[in-house]
């Protein structure tokens, strides 16, 4: 006998077939990216991107920082595709770029508006014109403080302290029996970790990596102050453990009361104000980021930058990918999913030409201005022959600025003096300028 299956059951025996058809067919995306909040929440929001392109399923790695930049620096000098999207910055884009590794981000829509992200953010992730990153996000660095632990002390803050004045309200609010530190900064070793934050601080003091001749500057007297400056203030005044926190580290203890003022990110005035994240969410007061001798290079700029390796086998795929999460559309989404103030920032001039973004997110005009003062051409007091603000644009600096970074932590973890860190730095840095052929 034949059975005959009724219309019903044919027609959800085809839709069934056409799904695993579809699935089976779908292009996956690896993306690898860090584990920082504004990465998380692109993550917990790309169903709505996987929605739209039922065709491409999207795979996320996401590591720690100085692990994600290790991970995805052997891949792409391996040529060896195991991702089709990378999270860079402005460091590796215009050198991986140069280096014929990534893709030129060419061909976008004109609803992308490229000419809408603000022209230092472009010109970081460029190299000779052409852009081969699209920035999720950009930052300076600025100063958070609890304006009521200020309020009862009876300190102010001024709108651009120097760091003398930092460590003055340090001293005074430092309260570690009721687990209250003074301030917290970066220790965690790292080119864009601790030294980040120590690179600026070198340049507020009036130092620089090199001189015009490429020689290293670290044993000199603008790095010796900058950096027993650090150490004392740090090892004194912060928490314990300090040579062990990054920024999400330091963001923990900002956000459980347990810092009066912490220098980093300026990407982190949406989640310091978030009162579902933060327990002080509503006494956080801003400024700059600490002067000293000058303010040129005292607050840094960065782009955390969605790019596609040329090894990519999904290279259609994650330009979709890249363009939506990138795009005026993805803000508008962060917008209705978790208030208007937690959109990326730091990239689009449209974002700051909207009031009720400025009337809501309290740390915009300190970000913009932050964004606007940060020079990668004219960081340091004195000449020097690199660009770039807490970093030098030279290939082989995220080896030796680790190293560096981690002799640093070895001072202010008291493994070291600070003299003999910074002794050993320096003849680091100065031979591995020698190997590559910037000195005789």
């Amino acid at each position: 006998m034949q059975i005959t299956k009724a219309p019903s059951v044919r027609l959800a025996t085809l839709a069934c077939a056409v799904s695993l058809s579809t699935a089976a067919l779908a292009e996956t995306v690896t993306i690898g990216t860090v584990n920082n909040g504004d990465m998380i929440r692109m993550q917990a929001l790309s169903s709505a991107f996987e929605e739209a392109h039922p065709d491409i399923d999207l795979e996320w790695v996401i590591l720690e920082e100085n692990v994600l930049r290790q991970r995805l620096t052997t891949d792409i000098a391996a040529n060896s595709g195991q991702f089709d999207v990378m999270t860079i910055g402005m460091y590796e884009t215009p050198i991986w770029g140069d280096n014929g590794w990534l893709e030129p981000m060419d061909n976008l829509p004109a609803s992308y508006d490229v000419d809408d992200i603000f022209p230092s953010v472009r010109g970081g992730l460029s190299n000779d014109g052409t852009l081969y990153a699209l920035p999720f996000y950009a930052e300076s660095s600025m100063t958070y403080y609890r304006k009521d632990l200020f309020e009862d002390a009876g300190l102010d803050m001024p709108t651009e302290p120097t760091w003398d004045q930092m460590r003055e309200f340090a001293v005074a609010l430092h309260d570690p029996a009721n687990e209250q530190y003074g301030i917290c900064l970066r220790g965690k070793a790292g080119w864009g970790e601790n030294m980040a934050l120590v690179t600026t601080m070198v340049n507020a003091f009036g130092g620089s990596w090199f001189d015009m001749d490429w020689n290293a500057q670290l044993d000199g007297e603008a790095w010796h102050e900058a950096i027993n400056f650090y150490v004392d203030i740090l090892g004194n005044y912060g928490p314990p453990g300090a040579s062990s926190n990054g920024f999400n580290e330091n963001l923990a203890l900002f956000n459980t009361g347990k810092c009066a003022m912490w220098i980093d990110a300026t990407v982190a005035g949406s989640f310091v104000t978030d009162e579902s994240q933060s327990q002080v969410a509503d006494q956080v007061g801003f400024a700059a980021a600490p002067m000293q001798e000058t303010s040129k290079g005292s607050g840094w700029l960065w782009a955390w930058a969605l790019a596609i390796p040329v090894s990519s086998d999904a290279k259609d795929a994650a330009q979709e990918f890249v363009t939506w999460a990138t795009s005026k559309e993805y803000s508008e989404l962060v917008a209705q999913e978790y208030g208007i103030a937690a959109i990326p920032p730091g990239t689009r001039n449209s974002t700051y030409e909207n009031q009720e973004y400025l009337d809501t997110a309290e740390f915009a005009s300190m970000t913009l201005s932050q964004m606007q003062k940060a020079d990668p051409n004219d960081q340091t007091l004195n000449d020097s022959p690199y660009t770039g603000v807490q970093f030098v644009a030279i290939p082989g600096f995220s080896g030796f600025g680790t190293v560096v970074g981690q002799q640093v932590s070895g001072a202010l973890s008291g493994n070291v003096s600070v003299d003999q860190a910074l002794r050993n730095a320096n003849q680091v840095v100065n031979r591995e300028m020698r190997r590559a052929g910037y000195q005789d």
